[in-house]
């Protein structure tokens, strides 16, 4: 029963997931249902975490392939608040299109029980099998519109996607190769005892996990999927996209590199892959979005930007001890601060473009006299995403760039410093134009309840933690302690 006890919370969503199609075929005309019932299965399941965080009985369970630790409790936090937050903001979406409504949110959570998996993943088929439970709901939530592009960022997403996996997997093959076990304990202890003589079996196989991996954690030179699809998806879909599956991915990359390939002499290599892959992806993405005219396609290209930022507190935790910690919670700081800023900068894009049928960004000129409060709502996500005070992004950037400087990786938060000043230019052009900017209708935008509700508690999280953030900063100390053995 202990097992079961252990993956409580994402058996919970997956419940939730069957009681959506059961209900949709039992009771079709009461459809408005559907997404309550989806919300009560992640309450469930954050209710699950809690009593697992205050009882602290942490430990094993399916003979160490799977852990209930401060880390996993932390991600699963995440997860369930991130697929709240997108649950409720596409109601109306869901309610307007109409058709395939239980299927739409029984994906949702699918995806959402994947991502709690990967976060407690210890062992390489275990990993796997969690990212696929995450990534092929996703494949078809990007094809879900009725548009041609909706259908074509499905297909992109689909095939590159299979590519990422398939590197993957060869890179977990050569870790079996070496190590004769999935087990991550068992692969460090293999490091340990012969990875010197191996050095360049064991850099080969992180490269190869580094490119599958970065697919998810759209980094360069693996961004080339990120434009189209948040453009193409719809935008609920695409906000799920840009921070659940962002997310999950730098959680098993911690967990596994940390883990299993945490030795000084193999960290050496991959932190500064790590570093490189930083640099490159803050520049190329902060410059790309800069010439952007859709909303969804700057958010796109400087989600690649930001995506550079977390790799910085991953270039980090190469050093031990105190520094590692300072690195490992840097970015999960940044995770939790992103996700409250971005869902909440799409969620603004999902009212805008509901009401004005465009995402291109010259349609937010004058937004403040038709909308007010989602323009300031707005703006506000885009000043965090910036890292501008008094915001969680401020506090997010602050934290990994100390990492970076700790671990005498100056160069790159000197980089990330002034990558940040370009992310700066473009977001506040978007807000320039949304207060200053000469409206083309003056008609009032209404925003539907549902999304007012996503987009104020997303709003709500960046001040709340961009003001008093040292509670979220004693959670992710506590969390990224776990590799650390404090």
């Amino acid at each position: 029963m202990r097992e079961l006890d252990v993956v409580g919370p994402q058996l919970a969503v997956l419940l939730a997931a069957g009681a959506v199609l059961a209900w949709d075929a039992l009771a079709p005309p009461r459809r408005a249902a559907l997404p309550w019932i989806a919300l009560a299965g992640l309450a469930g399941a954050a209710a699950w975490t809690t009593a697992w965080a205050v009882r602290g009985d942490f430990g094993e369970a399916f003979e160490g392939t799977f852990s209930i630790d401060a880390f996993s409790v932390f991600f699963q936090y995440v997860f369930a608040g991130v697929t709240a937050i997108v649950v409720i903001a596409s109601i109306d979406w869901v309610e307007r299109e109409g058709r395939r409504q239980s299927e739409y949110y029984a994906l949702v959570l699918t995806a959402a029980a994947g991502l709690m998996f990967l976060a407690g993943a210890r062992d390489l088929i275990t990993i796997f099998l969690a990212l696929e439970l995450s990534s092929i709901p996703q494949y078809a939530l990007a094809g879900w519109g009725k548009d041609r592009r909706s259908g074509e960022a499905g297909v992109k997403y689909l095939l590159l996607g299979a590519i990422a996996s398939a590197l993957l997997l060869y890179g977990m093959a050569l870790l079996y190769g070496f190590s004769g076990s999935t087990l991550l304990t068992d692969i460090a202890a293999a490091v340990a005892e012969r990875g010197a003589d191996n050095r360049s079996l064991l850099a080969a196989a992180s490269v190869l996990l580094i490119a599958g991996f970065g697919f998810k954690m759209a980094v360069v030179p693996f961004q080339m999927w990120v434009p189209d699809v948040y453009q193409g998806a719809p935008t609920p879909v695409a906000a799920f996209l840009s921070v659940g599956s962002k997310a999950a991915a730098f959680a098993v990359v911690m967990r596994l590199f940390f883990e299993g390939l945490g030795e000084e002499f193999l960290s050496d290599d991959w932190a500064m892959i790590f570093a490189v892959v930083a640099a490159v992806s803050m520049t190329l993405g902060n410059v790309l979005a800069l010439v952007q005219r859709d909303i969804k396609r700057m958010l796109g290209y400087s989600s690649i930007a930001q995506a550079g930022n977390f790799m910085i507190g991953l270039a980090a935790v190469a050093v031990a001890g105190e520094r590692f910690v300072a690195g490992a919670s840097g970015v999960l700081l940044f995770v939790a601060a992103y996700a409250f800023t971005n869902l909440g900068a799409f969620i603004a894009v999902i009212a805008i473009s509901r009401r004005t049928g465009s995402d291109e960004i010259a349609s937010y000129a004058g937004l403040w006299r038709r909308a007010p409060l989602l323009a300031l709502a707005l703006a506000f996500c885009l000043v965090s995403l910036a890292g501008i005070p008094p915001t969680a992004g401020f506090w997010a950037k602050l934290y990994v760039f100390n990492a970076g400087v700790r671990a005498d990786l100056v160069w790159l938060v000197i980089v990330g410093v002034l990558n940040s000043v370009v992310s700066a230019y473009y977001y506040l052009a978007v807000v320039r134009r949304m207060f200053l900017g000469e409206a083309e209708d003056e008609r009032r935008l209404p925003v539907a309840p549902t999304v007012a509700l996503a987009l104020g508690v997303a709003t709500l999280g960046v001040l709340v933690f961009g003001i008093v953030p040292m509670p979220l900063v004693a959670a992710a100390r506590e969390a990224a302690a776990v590799f650390a053995g404090g």
